[in-house]
This record gives C-alpha cells, structure tokens and sequence, in this order.
C-alpha cells in the first residue's frame, strides 16, 4: 500500500486500469456520432480525467472543443451541500450537442443541476460521463451515459479527486486508510 504525505492510501484503480478504460469511453463516445460537441469539464476533481478522456476522443477520431466549469458542493468537508457556480463557461450552448465530464457520480445534485442549466440555455442534447458511478448515493433521479468505473460506497482520492484539497495528483484513484 502506498504511502502519501504519512497516509496510507489503498490503490483502487491503477493509472493503468484507468488509461484502458479511458480509451474504451472515448470509443463509446465516437460511435454516438455527436455533431458540434462541446465538452464541458466539471472543475476541480475532474480535470485529470477530462484532460485524459479528450486525449482519448482525439484518438477515436473526435476534436471537441473544450470549457469548463466550476462548480461548489462540498467545500472542503465530505458530503454534498448547496451548489454554486464558481466559473461559468463563455461559449454559447444553443443548438449543440454538450457532454459533461465530472470525476463522480454520487448524489446527483451537481450533474443534474448543470444539464439542466445547458438544457435551459438551448443545448440540443446534454450527455454525461463520469469516471466513477455511486449509486448507493445518489439522491436525484440521474444516470451517467458513459462511466468509467462503478464505485463502492468509500471515500476516494487521487486522479483529481481530494480531500480537503489534498491528494489530487495522484496517478490512480485510492481509498485514504485511517484517518485522512
């Protein structure tokens, strides 16, 4: 198990795990055959998998154009609270087919908020992908239409995603073991 700054953190999906998988959504993604896509990258936590999800659609032969949001729900402690845009995205929406790209899946209530947000403003279709899909948590009425991984109900680090700003820069995704 490795160590980071004192803490044991219990690799969940390796960087290598996670690059295969990467491909296999961005294949996904492709066949959908989207027209003027617009990705949109749910800022912070995703932005290790948006960077590497895009690579991988460029691949599959799709150059979307990139935005980015940020979006507030949890602070800096653990569990879901009021949603705040942070930063908005400049482009126009209307029209366009958007895909969403977040780290987790967990409640529901940020994802939904931002699709419907894109929905209101004229987007042509709103779709998502995650990299992690926790459905014994979800509160609203959501699915992902490409997921990376499903998610057990622990509290996970690394590949972008934190705790109280820490372990983002990980390579792969880890479960924090004691006292975080």
């Amino acid at each position: 198990m490795p160590v980071v700054r004192g803490k044991d953190i219990e690799v969940f999906y390796s960087a290598s795990t996670i690059a295969r998988r990467n491909l296999e959504l961005a294949k996904q993604v492709a066949e959908r055959e989207y027209e003027d896509l617009l990705v949109i990258s749910i800022l912070k936590g995703s932005f290790i998998f948006a960077a590497d999800l895009i690579r991988a659609m460029h691949d599959a032969g799709i150059s979307p154009e990139v935005e980015f949001m940020m979006i507030s729900s949890y602070g800096t402690g653990t569990t879901s609270g009021q949603i705040n845009v942070l930063r908005d995205i400049d482009n126009d929406v209307a029209g366009r087919d958007i895909l969403l790209i977040d780290d987790i899946l967990e409640s529901g209530k940020t994802l939904k908020f931002v699709r419907d947000l894109m929905l209101s403003r004229g987007a042509k279709s709103v779709s998502i992908a995650v990299l992690l899909d926790k459905r014994s948590k979800r509160q609203i009425d959501i699915e992902a239409d490409y997921v990376g991984f499903e998610c057990p109900d622990y509290f996970v680090v690394g590949y972008g995603m934190d705790v109280a700003h820490a372990f983002r820069e990980l390579p792969f995704v880890g479960v924090v073991r004691g006292d975080a």
